[in-house]
């Protein structure tokens, strides 16, 4: 009997990288391609729950309207609250006032969402199933973009949580574990990047001195991390995963103010999408190559 096909996305984070993301899945959107499930990391699952929701267009409208506002992402943001990204205002005020949240839509929808997390007691990576996106869920949203140092820990349900990306930057074989079987990777670095080893180790070193096996895990990252790499380039030449990724550096930092700068790479991921959509359809749908999306 043949192996039931599951369609899964993952994805990468990266912080304003994310913007590229957005474009990525914004034409996917546009273009109707549909998953069983998608799992995202930090940004990867702060912006790419949007594809659960149905909201084309949502991530780039609100991150250009209010990146410069303190409240989103600051210094002042992280010296009066401290997270660098204002949980209070991104996680309640945009999701729930200001630019809301489709969240029957992310509810109704079957697609399953995942985001993965960092337990800073254990240094392993948490991996927490949406389900409305609400409350508790909100919680795990906050957690899983919740950069090392300039963020607090985030406790719930008993665990103390941070940022998925220090565990499992790009959890496919968390995903494959699960029965996904026909994966796409979103990444947010380009071809023949390799993660250095962290610079600000000793500072993590004595920020989080309770957490030996987290500190553990931060200064091993980039030695799974490109074992992950490795992963993935031999399984996309293969054709066993289909690998999206920025044609070159996208040279953005974790937090940008300029609007234009957000949408440049914002539109870097429209465009490679839009490049590519014809061979992702192929990969995804290959009986219905024909067929009109």
């Amino acid at each position: 009997m043949d192996q039931k096909v599951k369609k899964g996305l993952i994805l990468e984070g990266g912080a304003m990288r994310g913007m590229f993301t957005a474009g990525v899945l914004d034409v996917m959107m546009r273009e109707n391609i549909d998953f069983d499930g998608t799992i995202g990391v930090s940004a990867g699952s702060a912006f790419g729950c949007n594809i659960k929701s149905k909201q084309i267009g949502r991530v780039i409208r609100y991150a250009t309207k209010y990146c410069n506002d303190w409240r989103f992402s600051s210094w002042k943001s992280l010296f009066k609250t401290g997270d660098l990204y204002g949980a209070e205002f991104c996680y309640k005020t945009i999701p729930y006032e200001l630019d809301p949240m489709d969240f029957e839509t992310f509810n109704k929808n079957r697609m399953e969402f995942y985001g993965v997390c960092t337990d800073v007691e254990t240094g392993k990576p948490y991996y927490h199933k949406f389900s409305n996106g609400k409350g508790k869920d909100m919680q795990y949203f906050i957690a899983s973009a919740s950069m090392p140092v300039v963020s607090r820990i985030v406790e719930v349900d008993g665990k103390k949580l941070l940022d998925g990306g220090v565990a499992d930057s790009i959890p496919v074989k968390f995903w494959e574990g699960k029965g996904y079987n026909q994966n796409v990777v979103v990444l947010t670095q380009p071809l023949g990047y390799v993660k250095k080893p962290n610079k600000i180790l000793p500072l993590i070193k004595l920020m989080y001195k309770k957490y030996p096996e987290f500190v553990e895990t931060v200064g091993q990252r980039h030695i799974y991390y490109n074992q992950t790499l490795e992963y993935i380039r031999k399984k996309e030449l293969t054709g066993e995963l289909f690998v999206i990724r920025p044609p070159h550096e996208l040279n953005i930092g974790s937090m940008e103010h300029e609007p234009s700068e957000l949408r440049r790479v914002y539109e870097i991921g429209v465009q490679t999408m839009e490049e590519r959509i014809n061979e992702l359809k192929k990969y995804l749908y290959p009986i219905c190559e024909k067929a009109a999306f």
